[in-house]
């Protein structure tokens, strides 16, 4: 087990959050009428604002780009984040491009089990083994996270100046 914080570990199998004896099972669906609302509703804290679009603009953005998959992120049956990863260029470029856990449900450990999810579910459905998504540098959180997951910084920027991190599956 790795440890999240005193409270919070995540098992070997990258989707279970055990809280004290209660087994939180992080999955993931597909956006539909059934969740949209809910999906919609995730909120980030003030200071988080200016680090990613809201889930409104990565729908339309998906919407536009249909090489974009968005995805709702449910911790059992409760909708607690947002995702959005694509393949670019006959898979050269596969991104996580979007990730994002509401406030309420933050500091548990979701964020994580969640990533690791998701780079099993790009990496086998692209069949690829590189990885990639950008940060806004002053994202320090999500950079300690990435970063202790296994993406490395490959000294690029992105056409917004965002940093570029690559994993390798």
């Amino acid at each position: 087990m790795t440890n999240i914080n005193k409270k919070y570990k995540v098992t070997l199998n990258k989707n279970i959050i055990k809280d004290g004896e209660k087994m939180k099972t992080v999955h993931f669906r597909d956006i539909n009428d059934d969740n949209r609302s809910d999906v919609m509703r995730i909120s980030l804290n003030e200071n988080q604002l200016d680090f990613i679009e809201s889930v409104a603009d990565c729908l339309k953005e998906a919407e536009e780009t249909k090489e974009w998959h968005p995805l709702a992120i449910y911790v059992n049956e409760c909708v607690v984040g947002f995702a959005m990863y694509g393949s670019f260029d006959n898979n050269k470029y596969t991104w996580i491009d979007r990730i994002m856990i509401d406030k309420k449900h933050q500091m548990q450990g979701i964020g994580k089990v969640a990533m690791l999810k998701l780079i099993d579910v790009v990496s086998s459905e692209y069949k690829v083994d590189t990885l990639y998504l950008s940060i806004i540098e002053k994202n320090y959180i999500a950079r300690k996270l990435y970063e202790g997951i296994g993406f490395r910084y490959i000294n690029e920027k992105d056409e917004n100046g965002e940093l570029i991190f690559e994993y390798k599956v």
